[in-house]
């Protein structure tokens, strides 16, 4: 069986209405995405502490399912009426084919070599290197499968850096990747926070299926004060600015900080706020993200 999608953008005044509409009109399915991602107008709509909160993004993607008999031309019309919108959005409405998707999704992820001695594998996957650290991680709820360039930036110089013992706190922990990966790499304790429940709970789990003794908290269960030799922060440009203070609170005098989710061109600005506290080394850049590194002076 086939089914129909269709595509539209939105903009933040009418996004929510319009998936509503949509629902309402036969919709199997409906989600928004941010349309500017990947680019340097990418937005985080999820809040940090202090921070306000904002329910979509300003440029969204919606995505709808419909039957295939369904008339989806004439659905967004009368969305469109309903809400008064009388600027119709670029759209685009294609044809879903029948498939194995739970095979498919699974033909996406093949084990990812981080470095000569550390992996990431899909639990449907054999170890290409049963002697090399292997990190058992399936795609999920939270960001952070090795898969992106800022994550393995991250994984790279935890794999490089770590020398054993170390304390290690990763704010925005997503599914607890960089954790998980600094205990199995030697590290003395790792403590992971995120604003997102479903990210803690998915970090939890990844840590106890992969044996790594790592805690995770949202903001406000997470234990207070305290120091750590490594701070690991793999999240974007714009919450890495409000939370410069915090994140340098974290650091011990001497300790590294390493931070990700910046695009390339946006390096010289984080590092001019955190140049405060820290002195950084070169970034590390690969497809356009960068990883930046310090010292704590």
């Amino acid at each position: 069986m086939a089914w129909l999608t269709l595509s539209v953008q939105a903009e933040a005044s009418h996004a929510e209405a319009l998936s509503e509409s949509l629902l309402a009109h036969g919709a199997l399915s409906v989600d928004m995405l941010d349309a500017d991602a990947d680019t340097p107008d990418e937005q985080a709509i999820f809040g940090e502490p202090g921070e306000p909160t904002a329910s979509v993004w300003q440029h969204n993607l919606i995505n709808a399912l419909f039957e295939p008999d369904a008339d989806v031309e004439s659905i967004l019309r009368t969305c469109y009426a309903e809400l008064g919108i009388t600027r119709p959005a670029p759209h685009r409405i294609e044809t879903l084919e029948e498939n194995d998707w739970v095979r498919l999704t699974q033909s996406q992820f093949d084990p990812i070599r981080i470095s000569d001695r550390l992996w990431i594998v899909p639990t449907w996957h054999e170890a290409s290197d049963p002697a090399a650290i292997n990190i058992a991680l399936d795609p999920g709820l939270a960001f952070g499968t090795g898969s992106h360039p800022t994550t393995r930036l991250c994984l790279r110089w935890l794999d490089g850096n770590i020398k054993g013992g170390e304390s290690v706190i990763d704010y925005g922990c997503g599914s607890g990747i960089l954790a998980i990966a600094a205990m199995k790499l030697g590290a003395g304790s790792a403590l992971g926070v995120d604003i997102d429940p479903q990210a803690v709970i998915a970090s939890r789990d990844n840590a106890q299926a992969n044996q790594a003794q790592a805690d995770f908290y949202v903001p406000d269960n997470a234990p207070a004060g305290g120091q750590y030799d490594v701070v690991v922060a793999n999240i974007l440009t714009n919450p890495l600015r409000a939370l410069a203070p915090l994140l340098a609170a974290y650091a011990r005098t001497g300790g590294r900080i390493v931070l990700s989710g910046i695009l390339a061109d946006q390096a010289d600005e984080v590092m001019r706020i955190y140049g405060q506290w820290f002195d950084f080394a070169p970034p590390v850049i690969e497809d356009g993200w960068c990883c930046l590194s310090g010292v704590k002076r």
